[in-house]
């Protein structure tokens, strides 16, 4: 796997590392390539790995597009951006929504662009206080993308994501978190730790559950309430079924903590 991207495991928690910090960790090609590899391997490891953590190195978590790989020069044709997006951004934002286990996002520095889209794409979002998030596509003549025009309306508004948009002004992450787009806030020193204490705890969990529940969240901005009730009888009853709900009950039957076994 190219330096761009780094994988490790411990402990039934996978960590990727955007790294490319020299760029803030922007996106090129190459990195694509090995964020789609390093994702593959995550799932045919299930279950032995039960959580990811998602985070970049250096002084940012991802500054979106690196647009020197597709600079437009003076009478150049235009790069085909919806072919990027089909590509690369797209086939990313649902592997995170479809990976059937928890994804922890560590923002440890600015998320710009598709970066900070690509950050809601997770599942809890933790940040530095230092980071911030910015829709930078309108000062490029672009509108949001990797999710972005998903995300932001259903997780703060439609009011505060038109603002966001139109305006590509910086959001501190305390205001992030005020706003209800993250997950929490916390001081720089300590986001590392506690991004690896919320993924080792998630990996302790029934993951089969967790990823019912993630099947069941993504599926209601969608649904009606009836469809929606429908969706939530047939994923309980294959929770029903499950090792770890047996597991569950007997564990607080028995007044013991219980030791789920996930997929």
């Amino acid at each position: 796997m190219p330096n761009s991207i780094l994988l490790d495991v411990q402990n039934g928690v996978a960590t990727i590392t955007l790294n490319r910090p020299d760029r803030l960790n922007s996106f090129n090609e190459e990195m694509h390539l090995a964020l789609q590899e390093a994702l593959r391997n995550v799932k045919h490891r299930i279950p032995e790995v039960r959580a990811l953590l998602l985070t970049g190195a250096g002084k940012a978590f991802c500054a979106g597009q690196d647009l020197s790989d597709r600079n437009v020069a003076p009478g150049a044709e235009s790069p085909d951006l919806g072919y990027s997006l089909e590509k690369f951004y797209n086939p990313l934002v649902r592997a995170l929504g479809d990976l059937p286990l928890p994804v922890i996002c560590a923002v440890n520095g600015v998320a710009a662009g598709a970066g900070a889209n690509i950050a809601l794409a997770c599942d809890l979002v933790l940040a530095a206080r230092s980071a911030n998030f910015v829709q930078a596509f309108c000062r490029l003549g672009l509108l949001p993308d990797s999710g972005g025009s998903f995300f932001l309306p259903r997780t703060v508004g439609s009011a505060r994501a038109m603002g966001l948009a139109l305006l590509g002004d910086k959001l501190s992450a305390q205001q992030a978190e005020e706003w209800g787009l993250i997950w929490r806030s916390v001081d720089d020193d300590v986001l590392e730790g506690e991004a690896w204490q919320l993924a080792e705890h998630l990996a302790t969990q029934p993951t089969s559950g967790l990823a019912l529940i993630k099947k069941a969240m993504h599926a209601s901005s969608a649904n009606t309430l009836d469809e929606q009730l429908d969706l939530e009888r047939d994923l309980q009853r294959q929770a029903g079924g499950s090792a770890d709900y047996r597991e569950g009950v007997t564990a607080f039957m028995e007044k013991r903590p219980p030791e789920f076994k996930g997929y």
